[in-house]
């Protein structure tokens, strides 16, 4: 149980949902202890979306002062210095990040 609780805290802590860390959970054995090899099976189905956490964290640090793509962060300049903005047509939010 305390396992089952560490990797609850964990998951939540990288970003998963609570709904996504329920079906993982429901994976594993219900009438034992989860061994070394049921674990690795749950994390094995992790790895990609922790991966692509990791990229777009890594995205993130590496362009937070940037404006073009990651929606207005002065509407006032922004109007200005890019009134044909070809990202605000996909929708608020960070575009091209989410992309990539």
């Amino acid at each position: 149980m305390l396992r089952r609780i560490a990797f609850i805290r964990i998951t939540q802590r990288v970003g998963l949902s609570l709904e996504e860390i329920v079906t993982a959970l429901a994976r594993l054995p219900a009438d034992r202890a989860p061994t070394k090899r049921d674990w690795e099976r749950l994390d094995a189905g992790w790895q990609d979306r922790i991966d692509q956490r990791i990229v777009l964290l890594e995205a993130l640090r590496g362009g937070l002062s940037e404006c073009i793509g990651w929606g207005c962060l002065s509407l006032r300049t922004c109007a200005l210095a890019n009134p044909e903005d070809m990202a605000a047509s996909a929708g608020s939010g960070p575009q091209y990040l989410m992309s990539e």
